[in-house]
């Protein structure tokens, strides 16, 4: 019969009493705290785990007294000890870890990690009588297994059922040695990563390991439109390329799986999904198969939740299994995402894109408001700085031709030559899909952030990215959009808000836009012999001149547009009606009167034109004036339009001043 006994072993007599108390719940616990008395404890036999503190583990005396099937945890208050500390036993001896301090107690994950020692030391004991009842010694159990059929016409039934069941046993053994390397080479993946899309890479692993069919990773986000909500990093075993608020978040106070794991901090296990009310539509509609079992955890810093880990349908040979995730599943998948936890908080991953590893936009701005303001306080003569906002040239395109995940791998590629490709002192963002925002520090006016823009340009256009040679121009290239503050006359740099931060970036993205030029879906590559149109290029924001004795300078208004209600930097889609059919443009700015907005084709001005304002996921037909609509400055073709909405209803009014509203709140207006 095996007996679960423990021997308890740290120098500090408080933190062994708390060890063994806990240890008391899984079996009997001897305590010692002189490393001296353990071999003479162990001498004894019997001992089915133990617990020691990295400090002690490295003892030769300590390591020589413990045999098999006994199993070792390392225990310690930091997680640099505790690894060197297991990786001096000999491999032999069944070994753990896990973090566990007075100042952190952690619990939890120790009991777990004790359980986990204990079911190993059971199985190799078991293992060992099976071994010495039957005289298999070494053999292979799957030629065992072989050869029963042959055994089978020579011994009685019940002997034969004995040798199964014992060779399913020493099965299970071998199995679970090898589900514990897989294991541990997960867990070496997630204290080795060194950003948050190698940490993210673990996902097929984590899949795997359980045998599930699809695995979703989430963070906990707040925001003051939406509130506390889960977002997923990874969904569906994919990496999201945007932010689709509305498809795929989960707040936390709905009817959802997810969310129910985050709001209470608890497991879920089910093996049947049908009449449950938090199969919400995000299951039922955006995973590739219907869930048909789901087995999520919570991913906890301290006491505190901070994600979730979520797997759903069990495979089991080659097919959904309907009994769902065992409770070995359960366990593995719990002791994953309290790994995760410590390797999310090491990372900061509240601050950083998940998929490129580059900082989100929210803490861009942050940091960018940090920089300059402390330069204004210190008066130092930095000069000015640049915004700059870089995208992708026929990113839909690539992928398209490749599929998501290549345009993943991509972006993340991208993402690192773009990091490598500017100064120390300068920051880079991923603005939102194909789009990155940079910082550039103490520049002399926009000809020189223009130059180191160009070398930023020139390096992604000589790297080679995997099947660029299929793009438009057979290679992978940027288009730039450039601006400065302050501009030229404008003197000493001024204290920089958030609000004027935003609309810099508004202007890098219209320089943006002349950049990019007229896109054409028609496009082929070299071989065709056609022109494509002008893209890869750096552009610099400028303002229009209005002539003699106009207002100029940052806040001059551009062209003659002038509007009595406040106007909001907010690009949303807006559809013009010609003769042909609707074109397609988009606002620079707009206010409950009207909005300017942005063509590659000028709209004659007159009274009267249907249009089509589109707000988040609804659409206003409503009759607009075109107040004027003339050239931007550059080489591209793209005009810029003034619009006065006539005749909107009081509902059109209130759903502009709602989203407008939160526009500004969001972004701290």
């Amino acid at each position: 019969m095996f007996i679960k006994r423990i021997v308890v072993l740290h120098p500090l007599s408080e933190e062994a009493d708390r060890l063994a108390r806990l240890a008391r719940k899984c079996g009997s616990v001897a305590v010692l705290t002189d490393p001296e008395a353990a071999p003479a404890e162990l001498a004894g036999g019997g001992v089915a785990a133990v617990v020691v503190d990295a400090s002690l583990a490295a003892g030769p005396a300590l390591q020589a007294a413990v045999r098999p099937p006994a199993g070792v945890l390392v225990t310690g208050a930091a997680e640099e000890d505790l690894w060197p500390a297991a990786g001096s036993w000999p491999s032999a001896v069944d070994i753990d870890v896990c973090r566990t301090s007075p100042a952190e107690p952690r619990d939890l994950p120790f009991l777990r990690a004790l359980g986990r020692v204990l079911e190993v030391a059971r199985l190799k004991s078991e293992a060992a009588d099976l071994r010495r009842s039957l005289g298999l010694q070494e053999v292979k159990v799957k030629d065992v297994l072989g050869e029963i059929n042959e055994i089978k016409a020579l011994l009685n039934a019940g002997f034969l059922n004995e040798v199964e069941k014992r060779l399913a046993i020493e099965a299970r053994y071998v199995g679970s040695q090898k589900e514990r390397r897989r294991f541990e080479s997960v867990l070496r993946r997630i204290y080795g990563a060194d950003d948050v899309s190698s940490l993210l890479d673990v996902v097929p692993e984590i899949r795997d390991i359980v045998q599930a069919a699809s695995v979703s990773v989430y963070v906990l986000e707040e925001n003051e439109m939406i509130g506390r909500y889960l977002k997923p990093l990874v969904w569906d075993n994919t990496f999201l390329i945007h932010s689709d608020f509305s498809r795929y978040i989960a707040p936390l106070e709905s009817q959802d799986f997810a969310a129910s794991v985050a709001r209470f901090g608890h497991d879920i296990n089910i093996a049947s999904l049908a009449y449950d009310r938090r199969l919400s539509k995000r299951y039922t509609s955006l995973l590739k198969v219907p869930p048909r079992s789901l087995l999520g955890v919570p991913i906890v810093q301290g006491s505190r939740v901070i994600g979730v880990l979520e797997v759903t349908n069990k495979i089991a040979g080659g097919q959904i299994a309907p009994g769902g995730f065992s409770p070995e599943d359960q366990q593995v998948l719990r002791g994953l995402s309290d790994h995760m936890a410590i390797a999310m908080a090491k990372l900061n991953l509240i601050q950083y894109d998940p998929l490129t590893g580059l900082l989100r936009p929210e803490p861009f701005f942050e940091k960018v408001l940090q920089k300059v303001n402390a330069l204004s306080k210190r008066r130092r003569e930095e000069g000015a700085v640049a915004l700059v906002m870089g995208d992708v040239d026929w990113f839909k395109v690539y992928n398209d031709r490749n599929g998501q995940e290549a345009g993943n791998r991509l972006l993340r590629e991208l993402g690192h030559i773009l990091k490598l490709s500017i100064r120390e002192e300068d920051l880079i963002c991923r603005y939102g899909g194909e789009e990155f925002l940079f910082f550039l520090m103490g520049v002399k006016g926009v000809e020189e952030a223009a130059l180191l823009t160009e070398r930023i340009r020139k390096n992604v256009e000589d790297h080679y990215f995997e099947l660029q040679e299929f793009q438009p121009r057979g290679n992978l290239t940027m288009s730039f959009g450039v601006t400065v503050f302050p501009k030229e006359g404008d003197g000493e740099p001024a204290t920089l808000t958030k609000k004027e931060l935003k609309r810099l970036a508004g202007e890098a993205d219209l320089a943006l836009a002349e950049a990019k030029g007229k896109e054409r879906p028609d496009l082929k590559g070299r071989e065709t012999g056609e022109a494509p149109v002008d893209k890869n290029r750096v552009c610099s924001f400028v303002w229009e001149d209005l002539g003699e004795g106009a207002a100029s300078g940052r806040n001059a208004p551009p062209f003659r547009e002038k509007r009595k209600h406040e106007r909001s930097s907010a690009s949303t889609p807006l559809l013009v009606r010609e003769d042909s059919g609707f074109k397609v443009a988009k606002t620079v700015n707009i206010s409950v009167e009207g909005a300017r907005i942005v063509t590659d084709e000028p709209i004659a001005p007159g009274p009267a034109v249907d249009t089509v304002l589109v707000i988040e996921d609804r659409a206003t037909a409503v009759r607009s004036d075109v107040v004027y609509s003339e050239k931007g400055r550059g080489e591209a073709p793209l005009y810029y339009s003034g619009l006065k909405f006539r005749d909107l209803t009081s509902r059109a009014i209130r759903e502009l001043e709602t989203y407008l509203a939160l526009f500004r709140r969001r972004d701290g207006l």
